[in-house]
């Protein structure tokens, strides 16, 4: 029972008055959560782990592989990125669903530095990455993904899953040469079309169709696997829901079996991912420094190389994970701060053993909600298959076809598109449409780390000019001493918006000899630059005949003005409109009232 309430919730802290206050088990608990719900396990729950364990590394190793591959690394590359993360996260992660590993955005943001100067560039960005994002989490900045909104984030996810489905085109279709970038995979493509390879591309997309289908038949078997059908019905669902979660190794298991079994004959019609290294890897410093043909480069020129990447990949890095954390958190708060020291050291420490960067998957996380997983013990049990695939396997892996990994990672990209958006953004607000498409034309054309850049500039602008041009309703009513107009802003004033607030009321209620009033109401807050641009309108308005009251605002908003001048208090009013408005026009001389 104890453990249906671990999922991703934290704890509260109560520091005292004196150091004797202070409750160290609350800290312990709450900074390695592990010692919270560890003394409460029970043998029941390590069965449900060891399932969706089990089920998650079948996922894990064939992707791990795959985003290697993306990534431009050697295959057991991915492998690595597998152990020590999940070990990490057991001890301080505290939302039980998430998976920790690689990802195929990750693998993409790493590619060009790998290209560049080798695999010694993923390992390095991956302690840099875990160190930025440890000292984010210990300074509370978990904040800054607040500055990626829903259209940016849509358009960015949805420009690298394209991204990357363009770029695994060349291996599904057994075409010849290197292109990674979106418009170079494509032109690629077709200047290379005669150079396709028939059984590469029967069995590439012979595999999207086989994983399609798993998947439809999957949603057959959890529809019949339910306690009210006979036994066998309830079964076989399951079996097929099982076999759905596990397409992925599915797919990779038959593929690699027809190409064992062709190639152990002398049959050779596809291109194979060739030798992993075997074994575990060494633990060993982060390369600091690196040799890339036969060229040695300082760690400075490796920073260098890097350019935007090196704030981005963290940033991304955490974006990723906390958003999959609060999709899984089902109601429960998120300890950002907690999950982001976790997401960090799960970097560090896989830095030493050759591991590219790693954050939380979506795909591997929905697996391990759908398969039950309770605890983040789940994941030991995912490291433990990964060091059996390392162990013993890679011989095998060897075989595994190209196109069938790239049909896997395809198929994985397609449901990463964030196609709903569109429809959200067009039934919510289609201003936002803006941003994201700016934002994943900007990353396919440009690049992920600038295209990110140019969607929250994009953004931002549009926050600026709402800003600047506040909601103003202008209405004339009448009073016993005459019309009156009443201009009315939805919401309180910052600088962008002063001078367009100055302009619309002398613009929209000129009327010689008429009292405006200003009503503070919605008000709660200006800058020096609103408060100078009231005396101005004041002044302009006398100018021109015509009285001003500034009615209903509240104490700090007046203290601000008065820091303008001492002489605008005077104009202050509170109380009943009506009275005031007659006590400012004694002789019945009608009155003009804005009203914020």
């Amino acid at each position: 029972m104890f453990l249906k309430g671990i999922s991703c919730a934290g704890t509260r802290l109560y520091f005292g008055t004196d150091s004797n206050s202070i409750n160290w088990k609350t800290i312990v608990n709450k900074r390695i959560p592990v010692t919270a719900w560890i003394p409460h396990y029970t043998l029941a729950t390590f069965f449900q782990d060891i399932v969706a364990g089990f089920t998650v590394g079948l996922t894990e190793i064939p992707q791990a592989i795959a985003y290697a591959i993306v990534a431009g690394l050697p295959p057991q590359y991915g492998l690595y990125s597998g152990l020590l993360d999940c070990i990490v996260y057991f001890i301080f992660g505290t939302c039980k669903d998430v998976n920790i590993g690689p990802t195929a955005i990750m693998a993409l943001m790493v590619q060009p530095h790998v290209e560049k100067l080798g695999p010694d560039m993923a390992v390095l960005i991956t302690f840099l990455s875990g160190a930025i994002i440890f000292v984010l989490g210990l300074l509370h900045l978990g904040f800054l993904v607040e500055f990626f909104s829903y259209p940016v984030i849509a358009g960015f996810t949805s420009a690298a899953a394209i991204q990357i489905g363009s770029s695994q085109i060349k291996s599904l279709l057994g075409i010849p040469g290197k292109a990674n970038e979106f418009l170079e995979a494509w032109i690629s493509v077709f200047k290379n079309i005669t150079h396709i390879s028939w059984w590469d591309s029967l069995l590439g997309v012979s595999t999207i169709i086989l994983l399609i289908l798993i998947k439809q038949v999957g949603r057959y078997g959890n529809r019949n696997s339910r306690p009210e059908f006979s036994t066998t019905r309830n079964i076989l669902g399951k079996v097929l829901w099982l076999c759905s979660i596990a397409r992925n190794a599915v797919v990779v298991i038959i593929g690699t079996l027809i190409a064992w079994i062709l190639y152990t004959n002398g049959i050779k019609p596809f291109k194979l991912t060739g030798n992993i290294g075997k074994g575990l890897p060494t633990i060993q410093l982060p390369p600091f420094s690196t040799v890339f043909n036969n060229q040695t480069y300082s760690f400075v020129d490796m920073i260098k190389q890097y350019e935007s990447s090196i704030a981005f990949v963290p940033l991304i890095a955490i974006l990723e994970h906390v958003a999959i954390a609060k999709s899984f958190a089902k109601g429960k708060t998120i300890d950002a701060t907690q999950e982001m020291i976790a997401l960090g050291l799960c970097n560090l420490s896989g830095s030493f053993i050759r591991s590219m960067p790693v954050t939380g998957s979506f795909t591997r996380t929905a697996v391990n909600n759908a398969s039950g997983v309770q605890t983040t013990l789940a994941g030991v049990v995912v490291t433990a298959m990964v060091l059996l695939a390392l162990g013993f396997l890679t011989a095998t892996f060897a075989f595994i076809p190209k196109a069938t990994l790239a049909a896997v990672v395809i198929c994985a990209m397609i449901h990463l598109i964030d196609y709903k958006a569109i429809i959200t953004l067009w039934r919510t607000k289609k201003m936002d449409l803006i941003p994201f498409i700016i934002t994943l034309l900007a990353s396919l054309l440009v690049g992920l780390e600038y295209g990110i850049l140019i969607g929250i500039c994009s953004n931002i602008l549009f926050v600026l000019h709402s800003s600047a041009r506040p909601s103003i309703e202008i209405e004339r009513e009448k009073f016993p001493q005459g019309d009156v107009f009443v201009v009315t802003p939805s919401r309180s004033l910052q600088f962008p918006s002063a001078e367009y607030l100055r302009e619309k009321v002398i613009q929209d209620c000129y009327d010689p000899k008429v009292t405006v009033v200003l009503n503070g109401k919605y008000i709660n807050n200006v800058d020096a630059t609103v408060a100078k641009n009231f005396k101005v309108l004041a002044d302009d308005l006398i100018l021109r005949e015509q009285n001003i009251i500034f009615w209903n605002f509240k104490m700090n908003v007046r203290n601000i003005c008065k820091g303008v001048d001492q002489k605008l208090v005077d104009f202050f009013k509170d109380g009943n409109l009506q009275d005031i408005i007659e006590a400012a026009a004694p002789n019945g001389v009608p009155t003009l009232m804005v009203r914020f």
